[in-house]
């Protein structure tokens, strides 16, 4: 029992990595309607940045603060430069530029930093909290904490501000929230610059867990997709719900179904997808598509 509940503990804390990968995914999603698939490198070009400013003598927590600030105003300017040229393009269009987006960002990764293996700092303290025969390492408690105060903030943004009123009423109906005087093209900047912050946080925890280099979070985008799809596109709390729960599954399938181990658990997320596409499209808690005949 107590290695059931340890395999448990370690999905949660892999799952709240890709709840805040899957939480960016959703904000882009519901802001816009579009399906990012250049969030995880944007991503890792964010702790790339964070790399850099630590690498320049900078202490991880100030150097965490600027990169978020950069992801933001990079988030921003992808919406003015990328995505509005093509707003109101068919679907394909827009996936398209999202998958040149990801080419792009990778490539220019790599030209810059190189695709050698870099040695991320973790800022988290080593060592692990002991309680019951289980053992939870402090990193994973601060990775869980972290993706909780992400989480919070974003309540606040959205329940307690004015701003992030006016972000759900883009959300709900740009057409109308234009009526009423909101500039609905800076509210959709504003959401790619969030939704850029918040990568940017996931692409920092991931870092320290694995080495970094311009592919990183190529899997962790896979289990991303898996947690937005379950939870739901238009949920963002659905997102991190779903992103623990395909950490603990992925985790426990690796452990206890042979046929699986360890090296084939990148299929779990995949059979995650499957099975909601065919079941409840929508995700648990997402709400159907609706149309007046």
């Amino acid at each position: 029992m107590v290695g059931f509940l340890q395999q448990v503990v370690e999905g949660l804390g892999a799952g709240a990595i890709y709840a805040s990968l899957a939480l960016a995914l959703v904000l882009i999603y519901q802001f816009t309607g579009i399906v990012n698939f250049a969030q995880g490198e944007l991503a890792m070009f964010s702790a790339y940045i964070a790399w850099q400013f630590t690498a320049a003598g900078l202490p991880f927590w100030p150097a965490l603060v600027l990169t978020l600030a950069v992801s933001f105003a990079g988030g921003m300017l992808i919406e003015r430069v990328v995505i509005r040229p093509v707003e109101g393009a068919p679907e394909l269009t827009v996936v398209i530029v999202t998958v040149g987006l990801f080419i792009f960002v990778n490539a220019a990764a790599g030209w810059i930093w190189s695709f050698l293996i870099k040695d991320f700092p973790n800022p988290f303290p080593g060592g692990a909290l002991e309680a019951g025969g289980l053992s939870v390492g402090y990193s994973t408690l601060g990775v869980m904490a972290v993706v909780a105060v992400v989480m919070g903030l974003l309540y606040l943004l959205f329940q307690r501000t004015k701003v992030g009123l006016g972000m759900r009423a883009v959300a709900a109906n740009p057409t109308s929230a234009r009526l009423v005087g909101i500039r609905v093209g800076w509210t959709l900047a504003l959401g790619w610059g969030l939704a850029a912050t918040v990568g940017a946080v996931s692409g920092v925890l991931v870092a320290p867990l694995l080495f970094l280099e311009p592919n990183m979070m190529g899997g962790v985008l896979i289990y991303a997709f898996a947690a937005a799809t379950l939870g739901g596109f238009d949920s963002p709390g659905g997102a991190v719900v779903g992103g623990l729960v395909v950490g603990v599954a992925e985790t426990l399938a690796g452990a206890y179904v042979d046929v699986i181990g360890s090296d084939l658990k990148v299929g779990v997320p995949l059979i995650i997808i499957l099975c909601i596409l065919l079941l409840r499209p929508q995700g648990l808690f997402g709400r159907a598509a609706v149309e007046r005949a």
